[in-house]
């Protein structure tokens, strides 16, 4: 019998009603026995127990199990999660402050949903967890020994929203492709208004004519075809069939690319310009993305879309330029530059950047260190510059000053610096010592009354060579000697610019500890080095990052002599150039027709 106190019972109802009789069982207790099993291996049973009575359910007629059953095993399912939902709130409801009682019921529907598990007779159950809502509403099994998945949620959208969303669509399409190709649109619905009308034998023949125009203006005027017609159709290919084709799985296997929310968040493919050597994609980064976050993946960039390399620089805020080469203009060895017409101490022409472009190397106002591996090329550097400085040594504008502590490289043209050349290392450091001396002379006369310096023939530019720096500076013996070597480099590239006074150094080993004054050297040029780390202390770091690839140069002598990288003090960006190569004929050509001009004035 039910009491005040809700203890717990068992009622049971049976009745007859028109000859059918029904048999009604209420459980109102917790002390319920539930199990599950297999009965001959083709039937399964659900027991519902209690000390005062049992409900068995089991498949059709106690045979076989059939659709039917499985239909029945779900809403049992079902049935027992909304069950299991229904008392965890009212419980939660009623036992619990308000506040609490949000807080759990907020965690209780972001549990996971409901799992099965059935066994065998022996010791079998039927396990739930919690399920929130009407989750079981979404629970499909096909067999009733099949883990529990589920159908993902359905929105129902209205037929009229679905539509306009689509109209929208494409109306935007529609101008943005009018927007972005204007010509190309035009000349399409030209031509299919001309087929239309007169036919497709006139469309042929319009084909036929632009054809021949093309080859016409390709023959007549190349450089201008290329420019306006030849590298902008490559590059449209090149974007189709190579970028925009790899973007998506290049991005996210590099990790540029997020996987957020379901969809794929990737860096913006903006353009890409063909020039003859290399292909120019323009890239809008993700918002939160840095440029070491792209320099820091060029290998995976170069592989991902079958380049050599990949060069990154920063057009503006956001934007990132990536430099894909196809060819390489610089692999044949240059021979040497002309001897200019004109004397000047401006820029020298000493070889050709990857581009296609001189590589004017700026000598007058900064102060240049070339490093590089035995073999690189550094010979090429400093002979190109001298032979580019020729005409104004002879007009009295430039005068060089050599340091030559091998005996090897500068004294094959010794006749062109005169008394102004210097081997032994004592000489060599009263060659520093009177440059610093004519330096703090101008400098007396130039305060108060100029800051810039101007080549004339009463105050020439002083160029200091120095050939292998690293002899005087780090493997002299004799310790007061290398010191004073030392201080006068020093004060000759932080003070000499200003009044006309610049050093062109070069060395192999670009260590601190071997040229501890190598970052007073506003212009660097990295040759072939022998480990990736000196790249960034040549070029300063994240210079390899950027794709100064200086260690990975061949040491082939036809191959790679003379190939570098230029890092310009206005710029933190490498530009791969080749320095010309200077044979000694050159030189002896040198020598025997300006000799005179080292001569002391």
């Amino acid at each position: 019998m039910r009491d005040n106190q809700h203890q717990p019972y068992t009622h049971l109802r049976a009745a007859i009603d028109d000859g059918i009789t029904c048999l009604d069982v209420s459980f109102y207790t917790p002390d319920l026995a539930v199990s599950v099993f297999c009965i001959d291996q083709e039937r399964a049973c659900l027991d519902i127990s209690s000390a005062d009575g049992q409900v068995s359910i089991s498949s059709t007629g106690g045979g076989p199990v059939t659709r039917a059953d499985i239909a029945l095993a779900r809403e049992l399912a079902h049935a027992a999660a909304r069950y299991l939902s229904e008392c965890e709130r009212l419980y939660a409801k009623r036992h619990l402050p308000p506040a609490a009682w949000w807080g759990r019921w907020n965690w209780y529907f972001r549990r996971p949903l409901i799992s099965l598990d059935t066994t065998s007779r022996e010791g079998s159950s039927l396990m739930f967890k919690k399920l929130p809502g009407d989750e079981t509403a979404r629970l499909v099994s096909t067999t009733p020994d099949t883990a529990v998945v589920f159908r993902p949620a359905v929105v129902q959208t209205p037929a009229i929203l679905t539509i306009a969303i689509a109209v929208w669509r494409m109306l935007t399409g529609v101008v943005g492709l009018v927007w972005r190709h204007p010509i190309a649109l035009a000349i399409t619905v030209g031509l299919g208004v001309i087929w239309t009308r007169y036919g497709y034998l006139h469309v042929l023949a319009l084909a036929g004519l632009a054809v021949a125009a093309g080859v016409s203006w390709r023959l007549v005027d190349r450089p201008s075809f290329l420019r306006l017609v030849g590298w902008p159709l490559l590059g449209w290919w090149r974007l189709v069939s190579v970028y925009r084709r790899h973007w998506q799985p290049v991005m996210i296997v590099s990790g540029l690319g997020r996987y957020l929310r379901g969809r794929d968040c990737l860096p913006r493919l903006l353009a890409v310009t063909c020039t003859p050597w290399a292909d120019l994609v323009t890239v809008k980064m993700l918002s939160g993305q840095a440029v070491t976050d792209w320099t820091d993946r060029t290998e995976h960039l170069a592989h991902g879309f079958g380049a050599t390399s990949c060069r990154i620089s920063v057009q503006r805020s956001g934007r990132l330029l990536l430099t894909f080469p196809r060819s390489d203009p610089l692999a044949v060895p240059l021979s040497a530059v002309p001897v200019p017409e004109t004397a000047a101490a401006g820029p020298v022409q000493v070889g050709m950047q990857e581009n296609g472009h001189p590589w004017l190397l700026k000598l007058h106002g900064t102060h240049v260190l070339v490093a590089g591996a035995t073999g690189a090329g550094k010979g090429s550097v400093i002979w190109s510059a001298i032979r580019g400085l020729l005409p104004a040594m002879r007009a009295g504008l430039v005068q060089v000053w050599a340091l030559d502590p091998k005996l090897m490289e500068l004294s094959y043209g010794r006749a062109i610096f005169g008394d102004r050349y210097a081997a032994d290392p004592d000489a060599c450091a009263d060659l520093l010592d009177a440059a610093v001396k004519v330096m703090q002379e101008r400098a007396g006369r130039f305060a108060g009354v100029q800051r810039n310096h101007t080549p004339t023939f009463e105050d020439p530019f002083v160029l200091v060579v120095v050939d292998e720096v690293a002899f005087l500076t780090a493997y002299q013996p004799d310790k007061h000697l290398r010191q004073r070597i030392t201080a006068a480099l020093a004060t000759l590239t932080t003070q000499g610019r200003a009044v006309g006074v610049g050093v062109l150094a070069a060395l192999q080993d670009p260590r601190k500890e071997v040229m501890n004054i190598r970052n007073l050297f506003p212009d660097k040029i990295a040759l072939r080095l022998d480990e990736s780390e000196q790249v960034d202390m040549v070029l300063g770091d994240g210079a390899r990052d950027r794709g100064a690839l200086a260690d990975l140069i061949s040491p082939r002598p036809e191959a790679g002599a003379g190939i570098g990288y230029v890092r310009l003090e206005t710029s933190p960006d490498p530009v791969r150039v080749r320095a010309a190569y200077v044979s000694d004929a050159d030189i002896r050509a040198m020598a025997a027709e300006f000799a005179p001009v080292g001569e002391a004035v």
